[in-house]
């Protein structure tokens, strides 16, 4: 008997947890102009898990002072902050975290932000029951960006080719904000331009 296999597409890359160091994604640019093109922010920026400063040098073309730390060493801002650890506060916070401890993010973010958090996450970071319950229900997101382009990240030094199959988005948490959660798409093209 003749059996046939059907296989869904795969990633070109998949992305692993970050859970000693090694591995590492950066923010491709127009990810982030994305955001800071459609949401405004005053005053200072916090990049908390800042890698090599690929956000961080995006952030700094807004005009505001941006600070910038991560967990590891990766020859940009101030290593050794374990943000999910920190009493630190902060006016906004912006950041890409770990996706393994992207609830913990939101948790201390949720404390020490003064007027605006925005994380990018998986969009289907928006299910779950846990997450309902814990986050969902008691401070729901303010905005969610959703990506009409597809978002790959590439480990440092790897040839970019193809395209990512994870559907991304900004959640964006404003202390000012009053009534539920706007979902709004991002527009398209940004992919496409060129900001370095």
């Amino acid at each position: 008997m003749n059996q046939l296999f059907v296989t869904a597409p795969q990633p070109t890359l998949k992305r692993v947890a970050d859970l000693d160091g090694p591995d590492f994604y950066p923010t491709p640019a127009w990810a982030t102009y994305a955001l800071i093109d459609n949401e405004k922010f005053h005053g200072d920026i916090w990049e908390c898990a800042c890698g090599d400063g690929a956000m961080s040098s995006v952030l700094s073309r807004t005009g505001q002072n941006v600070e910038s730390s991560d967990l590891y060493d990766r020859g940009f801002g101030e290593p050794g902050i374990d943000f999910r650890e920190t009493n630190r506060t902060a006016t906004n916070i912006i950041t890409n975290p770990p996706f393994n401890a992207a609830e913990d993010f939101v948790h201390t973010a949720l404390k020490v932000a003064d007027k605006k958090f925005a994380l990018l996450l998986r969009l289907a970071f928006l299910e779950g029951a846990k997450r309902r319950s814990t986050i969902f229900s008691k401070a729901p997101p303010s905005r969610v960006w959703v990506f009409s382009e597809r978002i790959t990240f590439y480990p440092k030094g790897v040839k970019r080719k193809g395209s990512g199959t994870t559907a991304y988005a900004w959640f964006v948490w404003d202390k000012d904000h009053c009534g539920g959660t706007e979902l709004s798409w991002l527009p398209t093209g940004y992919k496409k331009m060129d900001f370095n």
